[in-house]
């Protein structure tokens, strides 16, 4: 159906080019046939002129060097009107092959005229037998569920480059829990070896203040007999 779709899409565009291009080929048909009529007037009054001058050298009788100067007056003359008819010549020669190309074009164009009014009867059988009012309205719906699908497929797009985004994301922060953990787990064993030193000289010192209220108790009676003597030496 797309494809159909799309096919009378182009058969549309195609009768419009066919009818632009026979306006065209008219356009340059009339144009042609005012050039081909302007070229026999104009052919028309030089040979006038010409017999005009003739006639004009005959009654004036002038003499040989007033005849000299019209002679070169009227080749130059005749030069121009020559030059100019070259031009004219070659202009119609280009809008000659103009007008067959745009003929060719038309004869190419009325073939896929022909070729593509197949899906315009299709489409004709698809109003009668739908909604739709008109070839148009199909068109038209057509077009709003290439432009909806267009629409779709961008926001699946998105949705798609959203995710990716998320997963990077999710990847990357995991990265970085895993990193922390790793780190907490190191300094967590090193505060344990921390601990186990800290315990350690805990008891160390423990003994180290045993041994010392131990000689501080031995002084304290050592220094007790010692007040006792001096007093009963004293005595």
């Amino acid at each position: 159906e797309e494809d159909s779709t799309n096919s009378f899409i182009c058969l549309l565009k195609k009768m419009k080019e066919v009818r632009l291009m026979e306006k065209v080929v008219e356009e340059k048909q009339e144009a042609f046939t005012e050039r081909m009529e302007a070229l026999a007037e104009r052919w028309g009054d030089l040979h006038a002129r010409r017999e005009q001058l003739k006639a004009h050298v005959v009654r004036s009788g002038t003499t040989v060097q007033e005849n000299e100067r019209l002679r070169t007056q009227a080749l130059k003359k005749a030069k121009e009107e020559k030059e100019q008819n070259r031009k004219r010549e070659s202009e119609l020669l280009g809008a000659k092959r103009e007008l067959e190309a745009l003929t060719k074009q038309h004869q190419k164009l009325s073939k896929k005229l022909l070729k593509y009014s197949l899906f315009k009867r299709y489409l004709e059988n698809v109003v009668e037998n739908s909604q739709f009012r008109d070839i148009e309205d199909v068109i038209s719906f057509y077009k709003a569920l290439v432009r909806t699908r267009k629409e779709l497929t961008q926001s699946q797009w998105g949705h798609r480059e959203l995710t990716e985004q998320a997963a990077v994301l999710l990847q990357q922060l995991r990265a970085e829990r895993e990193a922390e953990m790793l780190q907490c787990r190191n300094e967590l064993v090193r505060l344990k070896e921390s601990l186990e030193q800290a315990r350690s000289d805990v008891l160390q010192w423990e003994g180290r203040c045993a041994e010392l209220q131990d000689t501080a108790a031995r002084k304290a009676v050592e220094l007790k007999s010692l007040n006792m003597a001096i007093h009963s030496l004293f005595q």
